[in-house]
């Protein structure tokens, strides 16, 4: 008997590729780091989208993210003992606290900015006298 692949089903029979995703992201100590989201039964997963617009339409018009293939999504999550990929979520819980904006304003969505996390400032000149 043939496995039969429902759109509605949430473990398809057969694992495939989902290719080229959209995959939010937060500005981390480093640069982008992936954002790792929670499934309704708690699991860390991470998440790709298919389209600019679901990313948008799910996550909101500020939301940054980078193109990856989802073998390397994989990849990049298998470290922090993330093995579930979710792939086009139709549904997120709002943040908990206000986000910070990951891009500044003017600023492509597509490109994360690479700024430190704690800058430096310089110490003020000591006085004399």
């Amino acid at each position: 008997m043939a496995d039969i692949l429902c759109g509605e089903d949430p473990e398809p029979s057969e694992r495939f590729p989902a290719g080229p995703l959209f995959v939010p992201v937060r500005p981390g100590p480093s640069g982008c780091v992936a954002r790792i989201f929670r499934t309704p039964l708690g699991d860390r997963t991470a998440v790709g989208f298919t389209s600019e617009s679901s990313l948008i339409a799910t996550l909101g018009p500020e939301q940054a993210w980078i193109r990856l293939a989802e073998p390397a999504l994989r990849a990049l999550t298998k470290p922090l003992g993330i093995a579930t990929v979710t792939v086009d979520p139709q549904f997120t819980a709002r943040p908990a606290h206000p986000a910070r904006r990951a891009c500044p304003v003017g600023t492509a969505r597509r490109a994360c900015p690479v700024r430190p996390v704690n800058p430096v400032v310089p110490a003020p000149a000591p006085r004399v006298g």
